[in-house]
């Protein structure tokens, strides 16, 4: 009965993402005209059309799945505001339940992503439509050879960002880098418990390029108390309880407390102050893993 009910929500989930793609990936096309104005109008349809595809998704998810979902933290939380949301990572699945949890809540979630998926078909031309910021890194190998180059890829980024500037976006990353393993957190030999250890640089790249711009972090811990689920387990309706807690800290107040600079990369203390920073944040997140795990 479950792998019915799993193939029945794939079947929907691939109808209602065919469904929006091709409003979304036509409309790309009428935002290649460079006026900022027309452009900008675009965005807020194509974002509109985006939110409508998470608003069925999550149709198609109360319907077919029985999960209790415990959230807190996302009541004062504002549409026409900019954010930076960092979280766990325990698996794909999480993208699912960031959505669901904030749709509609704040402006469509957007990744950064690497420049050369701009090339992907199709999927390419819709990424750069719905407002997701390309960013080019250049790896440290790179710059020794090509000196000349150091900064040009922040640059670039903050390029692509300048769009931002006439509409809130909500800018999502997840500073682990990757899902947690038993395999990847034993090789990492990290010293938190439910959690991979945190990589400050990310998270450093996108406050730079978008220091005028984000004003608000969010901060989420995802708890699934059956155990991690994958995407199968999830659509066949196996996972019946997620926690998410939501903590929101203000950009301007850590900049004003010396947490986040603007010389974050020429400054190694600086470095090393944030990376302390977010290691603070990261043991705080794992003793609220524990206290879930624990039932409180």
């Amino acid at each position: 009965m479950r792998q019915l009910v799993g193939s029945f929500s794939v079947l929907i989930y691939f109808v209602n993402t065919v469904f929006w793609f091709i409003p979304i990936f036509g409309l790309s096309f009428l935002k290649l005209l460079p006026v900022k104005p027309w452009q900008t109008l675009i965005s807020y349809i194509l974002d509109g059309c985006a939110s409508n595809w998470i608003s069925v998704n999550n149709l198609n998810q109360t319907l077919l799945s029985n999960i209790r979902w415990d959230v807190q933290g996302i009541d004062k939380l504002n549409p026409k505001e900019w954010y930076l949301v960092i979280a766990n990572h325990r698996s794909w699945v999480d993208i699912l339940v960031l959505q669901r949890v904030f749709n509609r809540k704040i402006p469509f979630l957007k990744f950064f992503l690497k420049k050369e998926l701009i090339w992907v078909p199709f999927l390419g031309l819709a990424w750069w439509a719905l407002d997701f910021p390309f960013m080019r890194r250049y790896s440290r190998k790179f710059l020794e050879k090509h000196p000349e180059m150091k900064g040009k890829d922040l640059e670039a980024t903050k390029e692509a960002c300048r769009k931002f500037k006439f509409k809130p976006v909500s800018v999502m990353n997840f500073v682990e880098g990757t899902r947690i393993t038993p395999k990847k957190h034993q090789k990492q030999q990290s010293e938190f418990t439910h959690l991979l250890k945190p990589k400050a640089g990310g998270m450093a790249f996108v406050l730079e390029a978008m220091q005028k711009n984000l004003n608000v972090l969010l901060d989420v811990t995802i708890y699934y108390p059956g155990g991690t689920p994958n995407y199968w387990d999830f659509v066949c309706g196996k996972v019946k309880h997620i926690q998410v807690r939501v903590e929101t800290l203000s950009i301007p107040a850590l900049r004003q407390q010396g947490v986040i600079a603007s010389n974050y990369f020429d400054d190694a203390s600086q470095r090393a102050a944030f990376q302390s920073w977010l290691n603070q944040r990261w043991q705080h997140k794992d003793q609220q893993l524990q206290a879930l795990k624990n039932g409180y």
